[in-house]
Formats: C-alpha cells, sequence, structure tokens
C-alpha cells in the first residue's frame, strides 16, 4: 500500500504560479502511473493531468494544457504539478493519485475509478 501527501497549495492572484508536490511512502511510486484531479465545491472530481511510470507519456485536461505541467522524481518518490497563469476557475481541492499498473508504459488515465490510491488533497484558490 502506497500512502500520497500533497502540499503546496495556498492562496494565489490570479496569473500567478504554485508548485504542488505529492510525495509517496510506504511503496517505490516507479510502480504507479500518477494523476492529479482537482474538485470544486458543488462539482466533480475531474482529470487534470497525469504521468506514465516512466515519465514518458503525459495527458493534460484541455482547460490546464499549456499553463500546469506534471512531471515526476522517482528517485525522491515525488510527483509535481507545476500550476502557471493560474485562473480563479482553477480554484478547487487537488488530489494526487496513484494507479498501479504493470507496465511501465501503462498510459496515465483520465477516470478517477481506475486510481487505486489517493491523498488527501490541498486547497488551491486563486483569486481575481
Amino acid at each position: 500500500q502506497v500512502q500520497l501527501v500533497e502540499s503546496g497549495g495556498g492562496l494565489v492572484q490570479a496569473g500567478g504560479s504554485l508548485r504542488l508536490s505529492c510525495a509517496a511512502s510506504g511503496r517505490t511510486l516507479s510502480g504507479y502511473a500518477m494523476g492529479w484531479f482537482r474538485q470544486a465545491p458543488g462539482k466533480e472530481r475531474e482529470f487534470v493531468t497525469g504521468i506514465s511510470r516512466n515519465g514518458g507519456t503525459t495527458y493534460y485536461a484541455d482547460s490546464v494544457k499549456g499553463r500546469f505541467t506534471i512531471s515526476r522524481d522517482n528517485a525522491k518518490n515525488t510527483v509535481y504539478l507545476q500550476m502557471n497563469s493560474l485562473k480563479p476557475e482553477d480554484t478547487a481541492v487537488y488530489y494526487c493519485a496513484a494507479d498501479q499498473c504493470g507496465s511501465i508504459w501503462c498510459p496515465p488515465h483520465r477516470s478517477p475509478d481506475e486510481y487505486d490510491y489517493w491523498g488527501q488533497g490541498t486547497q488551491v484558490t486563486v483569486s481575481s
């Protein structure tokens, strides 16, 4: 079992940047494809971005493409989400999630149902 802890959230003005981190313990993250999701009040949890086990494949939601970047450092057992040009509509609780898959080529899934482990979330608030 893997435990995930997100950090780096906070309050930022529109146009600003934040970097979220997702640190894992219990097992090495190299065995998992990883995803970032977010959930705003009254809305469903939505896919933001995902990265394959070896980092070779990344997917982004259209709403964040060109502004957000996912990366991973398997040696540090950490996944990152760099968020630039933030907008008020990016305000949400951000969650990282781990999908245990057997191949390093496993593409990251867009559905939250495909993920096995979740962090507790970190709040991101973007003021206008």
